[in-house]
């Protein structure tokens, strides 16, 4: 997949967010200088597919705390949320799910989505009370059978486009 360098990255912390070696994506972008980024160049990051090719994408809306899935841009399902609060929001922007780990184990529920920044991912909860709240650390939490069902349909790569 492409990624586009954003304000204030650097190739280490897009190393770490997508949970990919350095190594890799210097071998992958053999004309980048790895310490001359630019807002806007491409970077290449090997093991992922073009987000395009996959026919899913997931818009949070923070303010209506809902997910939105999409199917070849037609709504399918919305899903309450639970967001990050205010001293941890949940950070906007365009990212993609990079990972997925069943029975992660405490206050994430029955099934963790990384996203492709670091710390960050759609879980499910141990305490369903705090759905449609902002109480999180900035993840996006959703009820256990929600997330599992979201997990069952979207692949590795799909887009996730957070926004207020």
């Amino acid at each position: 997949m492409i990624h586009t360098v954003k304000q204030g990255e650097t190739l280490f912390q897009i190393s770490r967010d997508f949970r990919t070696p350095l190594s890799a994506i210097i071998s992958a972008n053999p004309s980048i200088n790895p310490n001359v980024l630019y807002i806007g160049q491409p970077i290449v990051i090997p093991g992922f597919p073009d987000p395009n090719t996959i026919p899913y994408q997931i818009f949070v809306s923070l303010n209506e705390r809902l997910l939105s899935l999409y199917k070849n841009g037609i709504l399918q399902k919305r899903y309450p949320i639970a967001v990050g609060k205010m001293l941890t929001i949940t950070p906007v922007g365009y990212y993609i799910i990079i990972n997925k780990a069943p029975n992660p184990g405490g206050p994430f529920g029955t099934m963790w989505m990384s996203l492709s920044k670091e710390s960050y991912g759609i879980h499910g909860t141990n305490d369903p009370s705090s759905i449609g709240k902002a109480v999180s650390h900035g993840c996006i939490r959703m009820h256990n059978e929600d997330v599992e069902e979201l997990a069952s349909i979207v692949p590795i790569g799909t887009a996730v486009f957070i926004h207020p």
